[in-house]
Order: structure tokens, then C-alpha cells, then sequence
């Protein structure tokens, strides 16, 4: 197969569903029957023409499937065609079929439904990647993040429960602020009205901040973290410029860094994958670990998931299915 229909931005904001070809299958890809597509605030920034894909990767929109193995590349090892699956991809998961690297593709697992795994490898690998690896977070530390009931924080609370982590956080509205405490937050303040830096700090303040806002919050988020904290920023919905004060930086052993996810090596991912079959799977198949998805769609629906995204009304993923 060389083509497959796919959502593409359409150069003014829009999207069109087209045929297009799809990349070359290299000798480690698989190539996924799509059934299901998850839903994250990257593709927004994709369609206003913000976010290209990195190259060779597919134009369409999509960063994870979940779906079935129709073929593999010569050098593919872990799966077969027939196997479920799930993959954190470079791009092309709003199509009926995608291109996923072996490395950072896994295997669906038993319990999850097509949709559950959709919405699991963006969020699962980012806040794996920025939380626990690059982040470091140790048995009984604590985790602080904006966008409590986002796909992300969501996400990071089931893995803060699961793991035994505090998680605390902010969301927009009194009534987020209390449906994510019941998916796993200890306390979640109002940003538009409550003093969250100082809250946390009387909380004993926070063993790391994963940020999603960047400007000014940055220096609100560094006055929240304990001595020797660690700040990971992700997203910068806020602004792409922070003022710091330095010299409280160096007086209180803070760490201050960041990353992306779509760009990395492939090495980096399949590392990343790795790990988080490792030590999270177990947790899966248990049932202490699983996402929250607040809005499943046809994929023909698709501006009805992004409006629901853009407008701020999800508590968890959305997802797209077929």
C-alpha cells in the first residue's frame, strides 16, 4: 500500500481529508491499519501552520494510533501482521493507515480498548520522559503542573497514583480544580483567582514543576519548587520568554530545563519505549494505570474534538475513531 487518506492542514487554518502517498516503509516500520487516533494541542499548533512535522515524517496530522499491524518492514522483530497496537509517531495518526517506527510502537494491551490506547503514547511518553527520566522524580517526591485536567496532567496524575507520587496542579475553573482531584491530585488551586505559588509553597513546595505555560509563570513556578527542585518545561502557551532571577537559582540549587518529543532520534524513543514497558506496563495490567478520555469522535468529526480542545471543555483526551 502507497496511499491512504489522511486529515492535512489545508494552508489557511482548515483541514481537508485527502489521499495522499505515504512514506517509504523503511525496513524497521510498521504500518498500521489506523483505528483510532488521539487527539493533542500540537495538532492545533500543526493546522495554524505552527508546528511542521519533522522531515520525512507524514504531513497529515496525528502523533499516536492505536490500530492493527498490516505489514512490517524486513527488520521488524516485535510484531506481526494481525498484532494490536499502539504508536507514538512523527506524524500521520489522523489517516486510515500510518507509518510507526518498531522502536515506538508497543503492543495494545489486553485490557485497553482501541481507543485507550490511542490515548495513551503522546501523553504516556512525554510525561514519562520529562517527569521521571529527564526530571528525575525519585519514590515520595511530588509533581506541580498547570493544566491539571489537560491530556498531560491527566496523564501525570494516574502515573503520580500509581507510582505514589503527590500531585498537585491548577485548573481554569473551580469545577476542574475539583474533578481533578478526584482523578488523583491532592490539591488543585484556580489559577484565575487563588495564589498557587505561595499555596504550594505552604504545601512544603513541589520536588518538580512540569510547566506548560512558560513567560511569566517561570519565575512563579521556581518560587513554588523546594530547595534543589527541578523545573521541565514542555509548552509555552504563555510566551516564549521568562524573566529569572539567576543568583536565586544558584542560592537555591534549582534546575531549570526542557525538552521536546516529536523531534527526538528514534534511538531516543525506542530508550524511551523501553522504559516505559518496563515499569509501566505491569502497572497497566493490573489496572492502576490507565488514561482518562473525556471525548471519543468519528474522525470524520474531527473539528468537534479540536473545538472541544481549543475551548478548554476536555478533562482528559480526546479521541478519534474509526
Amino acid at each position: 500500500m502507497d496511499k491512504a487518506s489522511a486529515w492535512f492542514a489545508d494552508g489557511s487554518g482548515g483541514l481537508a481529508w485527502r489521499e495522499d502517498s505515504l512514506p517509504t516503509l523503511r525496513s524497521s516500520d510498521i504500518l498500521i491499519n489506523v483505528q483510532a487516533a488521539g487527539v493533542n494541542r500540537p495538532d492545533l499548533l500543526q493546522r495554524a501552520g505552527l508546528y511542521p512535522p519533522p522531515p520525512g515524517a507524514s504531513e497529515a496530522l496525528g502523533l499516536e494510533v492505536a490500530g492493527i499491524v498490516e505489514a512490517v518492514g524486513d527488520a521488524v522483530s516485535r510484531f506481526q501482521p494481525g498484532d494490536r497496537v499502539m504508536a507514538l509517531v512523527p506524524g500521520g495518526g489522523y489517516a486510515e493507515h500510518c507509518l510507526a517506527p518498531e522502536g515506538s510502537t508497543m503492543p495494545l494491551p489486553k485490557a485497553w480498548s482501541i481507543a485507550q490506547g490511542a490515548a495513551f503514547p503522546e501523553t504516556g511518553f512525554t510525561v514519562w520522559a520529562n517527569v521521571f527520566d529527564s526530571g528525575s522524580l525519585t519514590v515520595g517526591q511530588s509533581i506541580f503542573l498547570h493544566g491539571a485536567t489537560s491530556g498531560i496532567g491527566t496523564m501525570a496524575a494516574s502515573m503520580a497514583k500509581a507510582l505514589g507520587h503527590p500531585i498537585f496542579g491548577t485548573a481554569g475553573t473551580d469545577e476542574k480544580a475539583g474533578e481533578a482531584e478526584t482523578l488523583g491530585f491532592q490539591k488543585v488551586w484556580n489559577y484565575k483567582e487563588d495564589d498557587w505559588s505561595a499555596a504550594m509553597q505552604a504545601e512544603g513546595g513541589a520536588d518538580l514543576v512540569l510547566d506548560m505555560v512558560g513567560g511569566d509563570y517561570v519565575e512563579k513556578n521556581l518560587a513554588a519548587l523546594k530547595d534543589g527542585g527541578r523545573h521541565v518545561s514542555i509548552a509555552f502557551q504563555g510566551g516564549i520568554n521568562a524573566t529569572v532571577n539567576i543568583m536565586n537559582l544558584m542560592r537555591r540549587r534549582l534546575t531549570l530545563t526542557g525538552s521536546t518529543l516529536r523531534a527526538r532520534p528514534e534511538e531516543e524513543k525506542t530508550r524511551l519505549r523501553t522504559e516505559i514497558e518496563a515499569k509501566l506496563f505491569p502497572l497497566i495490567e493490573v489496572g492502576k494505570l490507565t488514561p482518562h478520555i473525556s471525548l471519543e469522535v468519528p474522525m470524520a468529526d474531527v473539528e468537534v474534538a479540536h473545538c472541544a480542545m481549543r475551548e478548554g471543555r476536555l478533562i482528559g483526551k480526546a479521541v478519534l475513531t474509526r
